[in-house]
């Protein structure tokens, strides 16, 4: 079968909740067999014998079939194999599910996390797990939401109605609100707007903000005080990268557990889930694309250090 975009279904089942690999073979190269470029882009990082190995076995497939080790190399003809994965240590917390129907559902993720597979987190995301665990193999994010962040997510049941769903987040159709813990400071006069011009660049752990014409805005209001604690409210009119983070670094009301603003600290142990970041996607509420119902979710989350403060700060999440 061959989707719309000329791109064939994969001939390779998930395997918990992952999606094969699928290479494009370039349109142009020296190669005369599948083989011998499989050898020069992979048998670097897993060593020649493993991809004969792998070859051998029948790991890689094209639409018509398992790929031998003599076959002829095909340009531009695509081929699908299941990475193998690190061992991941298991996120000790449950993902909850608010809505579901036939085109979507609502998961309240917890902190630890990621949304989806990306780096050393594949089996330990939101995406995988509710692949696996509703059974739903097509399942896709609409939007994303940090690792570090806990609450509101929408994903999309079905492939047709993915466009409608992920295109409510680019055109900011959205209305987000998300509730972060920091110090208590009145040296920012609440409610208000941040401006700035936020870069993210590849390879580099945080974000920062450079001059130039702003790309991000946030409004931020105080929700609570708490001693020398405040609860703050973000409401994010764009979606930039740590945008909620740096925004509120940058007014000098860090939000608590944030290991890289206003300053990166070293990075914690793989299993060390204690005081996470008290950020909280709160709040999503839009028109539903399909239907035009107005639908609205709230997490059942909480902040850890405004609900304990000394259970948070002893590292009981």
């Amino acid at each position: 079968m061959r989707r719309r975009s000329g791109v064939p279904d994969s001939p390779l089942p998930q395997r918990d909740g992952i999606d094969a690999v699928r290479l494009r073979l370039p349109a142009e190269g020296p190669w005369p067999t599948v083989r011998d470029h499989l050898v020069e882009r992979y048998g670097r990082a897993i060593g020649a014998e493993r991809v004969d190995a792998m070859l051998r076995g029948g790991a890689f497939l094209a639409v018509d079939g398992p790929l031998a080790p003599e076959t002829p190399y095909r340009p531009g003809a695509f081929v699908w194999f299941h990475r193998e994965l690190e061992p991941e240590t298991p996120v000790p917390f449950g993902i909850d599910v608010l809505y579901r129907d036939e085109r979507i559902v609502v998961a309240d993720k917890p902190h630890f996390l990621a949304t989806t597979p990306r780096g050393v987190h594949v089996r330990e995301t939101a995406l995988a797990r509710l692949r696996r665990d509703l059974e739903l193999p097509r399942l896709s994010p609409a939007h994303r939401l940090d690792r570090l962040t806990a609450g509101l997510v929408l994903f999309v049941v079905a492939s047709e109605h993915r466009a409608a769903y992920q295109g409510m987040f680019e055109r900011r159709a959205v209305r987000k609100e998300y509730l972060a813990v920091a110090g208590r400071d009145p040296a920012p006069e609440l409610p208000c707007t941040v401006r700035s011009r936020i870069v993210k660049e590849r390879g580099v752990l945080a974000a920062r903000e450079e001059p130039g014409e702003p790309n991000s805005e946030t409004r931020i209001e105080l929700d609570g005080l708490r001693g020398d604690l405040a609860s703050y409210r973000l409401h994010p009119h764009t979606g930039r990268t740590h945008q909620l983070r740096v925004h509120m670094a940058a007014l000098g009301l860090p939000i608590l557990g944030d290991p890289l603003y206003p300053a990166v600290l070293p990075e914690a142990a793989p299993d060390d889930f204690r005081r996470p970041l008290q950020l909280l996607a709160a709040v999503l509420e839009f028109e539903d694309p399909v239907t035009g119902s107005p639908l609205r979710f709230e997490t059942r989350r909480r902040l850890a250090a405004w609900a304990d403060r000394p259970g948070w700060e002893a590292g009981r999440p």
